[in-house]
């Protein structure tokens, strides 16, 4: 079986003593406990439950502290399995960190035209990427009221934002709006996967939205 490789700022394997004393095990899971990573991480019951264990590993460490004040077997066990918890929460969840300061945005750094998503959207979806097929048509949507000036251009905006400002400059095109940020939080933060009907009523709101006017205002 081929070797899990450690994340950064854990001990590789074979660089653990034997002889590991109390207080540098503790001081090691303290470290990696206190790291960013699981303070800005968008709340998921997994994650939750994650860092609920890696404070009862904590907690033993402390107490084994006391029971065996020159280290032991013991401690390097409780060492390995919070590794292990630190594995699994990067594997999990490291995207998620990576963009968890504007949850749920549907456009990020990306500066593609409307038609660049819809065809990327195109290509997904002929590949059967339902998923990234919905996201990809919701940018376009947004895009779209940002070149049209429905919207004006803005990091961070979300599907439900985007369904609001433009439901209220396109009236028409407003349960359009809101079925795409529905579908679209649905399947890229709901964790729902999308399929082909799915990619069909996101493609029948982006036609709608583009065939609909804006109201003049008196």
């Amino acid at each position: 079986m081929p070797a899990v490789p450690s994340p950064p700022g854990a001990p590789s394997p074979g660089t653990v003593p034997i002889d590991l004393g109390a207080d540098p095990a503790r001081e090691l899971a303290r470290e990696e406990l206190a790291r960013q990573v699981y303070r800005d991480a968008r709340p998921d019951p997994l994650l939750s439950g994650l860092q609920w264990l890696a404070r009862r590993l904590d907690d033993l460490l402390r107490a084994a502290s006391g029971i065996s004040p020159g280290g032991g077997w013991g401690l390097v066990v409780l060492l390995v399995l919070l590794v292990a918890v630190v594995l699994v929460v990067r594997r999990r969840f490291g995207p998620t960190l990576r963009t968890a300061s504007a949850p749920g945005a549907v456009l990020g750094s990306s500066e593609l035209s409307a038609d660049e998503h819809r065809r990327r959207a195109d290509t997904h979806a002929g590949a059967g990427r339902h998923d990234d097929a919905v996201r990809e048509r919701m940018r376009a949507i947004v895009r779209a009221l940002e070149e049209r000036t429905v919207l004006e251009p803005r990091r961070g905006r979300t599907a439900g934002d985007a369904a609001r400002e433009g439901g209220r400059a396109l009236p028409g095109a407003a349960g359009a709006l809101a079925e795409a940020a529905h579908l679209f939080d649905e399947t890229v933060y709901g964790g729902r996967p999308a399929d082909a009907a799915a990619d069909a009523r996101m493609r029948a709101a982006d036609a709608t939205v583009a065939a609909t006017r804006l109201v003049p205002t008196s």
